[in-house]
């Protein structure tokens, strides 16, 4: 059997309530729940989940503005879909 060691770590007392709850309705605790996390990390060499802001890209970020500047451009045909597809087909 492996040996183990104690880990403490400050949480959000709701958090943690939370996080009880929901493990233990899949049958299991929270010093479960957390050795499962640390070992699927292990695994695949890092978090076992995207961890990421919820932001677009630069290139993203560039056709938006292109766009927004175009919607503004009076000089800029704009088409209604029917004219738009009638254009795509010449």
């Amino acid at each position: 059997m492996a040996s183990t060691t104690n880990f403490t770590c400050r949480i959000d007392s709701s958090i943690k309530s939370q996080s009880e709850a929901l493990y233990n309705e899949l049958g299991m605790n929270l010093t479960t729940a957390i050795n499962v996390f640390l070992r699927e990390s292990l695994r695949v060499g890092g978090f076992p989940f995207d961890v990421r802001l919820n932001k677009p890209n630069s290139k993203t970020v560039a056709a938006m503005l292109e766009a927004e500047r175009i919607s503004h451009d009076p000089t800029v045909t704009k088409y209604d879909v029917e004219d738009a597809l009638a254009e795509l087909k010449k």
